[in-house]
């Protein structure tokens, strides 16, 4: 994963397809969540410092297949609180079209 932008509220990563793939030859699903989650976490954990934000609940739908090239994840926030962060992620293939959207909720753990 190669992170291309990083601001407040906004994560963009992007990672190949290649080697990221099912046996069939598609972007495997998990890839996809794993992308997902990084980029939302990383979000929630700047937001969150100095406490630190942990994954509760992560969804993914995905809506069209990638063979090839690389997807971009983009996170932004839906609430940034003080005891929860919950992110929309989008992943676009290098088109630009929609192959899957995620949510991640992260629960913020302040420090002892």
């Amino acid at each position: 994963m190669e992170f291309l932008d990083v601001a407040d509220g906004r994560v963009v990563a992007r990672m190949p397809v290649a080697h990221n793939t099912q046996p069939a030859g598609l972007l495997h699903g998990g890839a996809s969540a794993a992308l997902a989650e990084t980029v939302g976490s990383f979000a929630a954990n700047m937001h969150a410092a100095p406490a630190q934000a942990v994954g509760i609940e992560l969804n993914i739908t995905h809506h069209r297949s990638v063979t090839e090239g690389f997807v971009t994840a983009t996170a932004t926030p839906i609430i940034e609180g003080r005891s929860i962060a919950s992110y929309q992620i989008e992943i676009r293939d290098d088109a630009g079209r929609l192959a899957a959207t995620s949510r991640l909720t992260c629960a913020i753990r302040q420090p002892r």
